[in-house]
């Protein structure tokens, strides 16, 4: 009889690729590691941590170095946990705080000493759009939903059906803030709790009748904080197993929090001491969402944004990123002249895949996000074609694009901005995601991509050889080719000169 040991020996493994989100939330961090096997996710753990960085903004929107300091401590925690990741492997999204935050660059440098990977900031839309992904891929019902999250600093809503978001919209209203603003010292009284729904349903105002006209068959809430007043709500009475609440148990638990009349009087099974703090501040955001959007039943879903974060990158790994199509939307909405698009974004990958190992640029985030600026780089044509690049960059700047972080669609709008012309290093904003030789190298790969193609006809380039050093770059073409095109000649030896400006030399024959 064989050995226990050897039962798998002859077993059909199948590739599978290991990956983690960390979502850097108002009120809490959370980390999930999963692996996608056979195009599906597995999620293998999950690591929660109190932080509470949303208590550390003051009014002036300046991140206090107290709450620094408890982030950062919790991503020495984190960092354990992802040793051996592959770059690719792990994406970690940052939400309101850091947002709202002035000073969130001091705290992301800080961050990229204790973790190799970069940290993201993403728009309330986003993270709306990643939470309804969560939520869409591991609840299973017909028809519209409403989802609703409530965070430490902001609450999102998303009405959507199957894996498809149709309205998304991220409201400056979270536990964490409204805990500041209205239950700072711990009192819970009708008044705190009167103010704390009415400041709610002032939000909710600016989003309640579109909402309510659109209408959707399920509610479902997301988040600790929904959670944990669920769980209250199923203790009240024992016909509630399955995990929902109702307006009647918000108002019940409400009168019990004005009983106790203090933070420090609460005793509530099955809750952590950690949430109780901001409990008060979600049941008065939770009433006003129930009375604003005539919500009968919430029922709760434990997939939020990290598990949005996880699918996507599922979806990107098997090549079926979001990104494309927003990237298609946007091209259709603006009667981008898709043929010249590919030219220049044909050109500009052939260039990159000549530089990317010399110049050390590879990764599969910079090989796409120069992708997608060759695609999207003259979307400022259908406001005019002069100065079709300022136009482009305002677009690129202002519009919703899903898929990707703002760092991303700041890096999309500055290539954009300087991808003909002079380039105003001055203007270029700090980024921390991206390198600055980096952000160079890209700006001067689509340079040429759109330069070699100034001519916007099909199959005129010849094979060309290039070469690069450090801080040069020099083309060879073939067949003499560059004899019989004076004008393109001309506008190289001008580039050559607008490059000088990021300190990079051009040469070519």
């Amino acid at each position: 009889m064989p050995e226990i040991s050897e039962a798998f020996e002859n077993a059909e493994t199948r590739e599978a690729t290991k990956v983690a989100a960390l979502d850097i939330g108002s009120n809490s961090f959370h980390l999930v590691v999963g692996r996608i096997v056979a195009g599906s996710v597995q999620i293998l753990h999950r690591v929660k941590q109190k932080v509470r960085l949303a208590d550390g903004l003051d009014k002036n929107n300046i991140l206090s170095p107290e709450a620094m300091q408890r982030g950062l401590d919790t991503l020495e925690m984190v960092a354990e946990s992802l040793k051996g990741f592959e770059p690719d492997s792990v994406r970690i999204v940052a939400t309101y705080t850091l947002r709202k935050a002035k000073n969130a660059k001091e705290f992301i440098r800080a961050a990229r000493k204790i973790l190799p990977y970069p940290v993201e900031i993403i728009s309330g839309i986003e993270e709306a759009r990643l939470i309804y992904s969560g939520v869409a891929h591991t609840v299973q019902d017909t028809g519209q939903r409403l989802v609703a999250d409530i965070g430490g600093g902001s609450t999102e809503f998303i009405i959507g059906e199957g894996f498809e978001a149709k309205i998304l919209r991220s409201l400056q209203m979270g536990c964490v803030s409204y805990t500041k603003r209205f239950f700072k010292d711990g009192h819970l009284t009708q008044a705190a709790f009167k103010r704390a729904t009415t400041a709610a349903q002032q939000e909710l105002e600016l989003i309640d009748s579109k909402y309510l006209k659109f209408g959707w068959q399920h509610c479902i809430g997301t988040s600790g904080t929904i959670k944990a007043i669920v769980l209250l709500a199923q203790s009240l009475r024992e016909s509630n197993p399955e995990g929902f609440v109702t307006l009647d148990d918000l108002v019940e638990l409400r009168k019990q929090c004005c009983d106790a009349k203090h933070i420090d009087n609460l005793t509530l099974e099955g809750i952590s001491e950690q949430r109780i703090p901001v409990l008060a501040a979600g049941i008065s955001i939770l009433i006003a969402i129930f009375q604003n959007l005539k919500v009968l039943v919430m029922e709760y879903s434990a997939a939020a944004l990290r598990e949005g974060v996880i699918y996507e990158m599922e979806k990107q790994l098997a090549h079926q990123d979001i990104r494309e199509r927003t990237a298609l939307s946007l091209a259709t909405r603006y009667d981008v002249d898709t043929e010249q698009a590919k030219r220049v974004h044909d050109t500009s990958m052939m260039i990159y895949d000549k530089c990317r190992k010399d110049w050390k640029i590879g990764g599969l985030d910079n090989r796409n996000m120069l992708a997608w600026a060759a695609l999207l780089h003259e979307v400022g044509l259908q406001i005019n074609t002069r100065g079709v690049q300022r136009h482009s960059e305002y677009i690129l700047q202002n519009v919703d694009l899903h898929g990707f972080n703002q760092e991303q669609q700041q890096l999309l709008s500055l290539l954009a901005r300087f991808h003909r012309k002079k380039i105003r290093v001055e203007e270029f904003p700090e980024f921390w995601q991206f390198e600055p030789h980096t952000v160079y190298k890209l700006l001067l790969i689509l340079r040429l991509g759109v330069l070699l193609n100034i001519k916007r006809q099909d199959d005129i380039l010849p094979d060309i050889e290039i070469q690069v050093s450090d801080t040069q770059i020099s083309l060879k073409f073939a067949d003499d080719w560059l004899t019989q095109k004076p004008i393109i000649t001309a506008d190289l030896e001008r580039e050559a000169e607008y490059l000088m400006t990021l300190d990079f030399s051009l040469s070519f024959q």
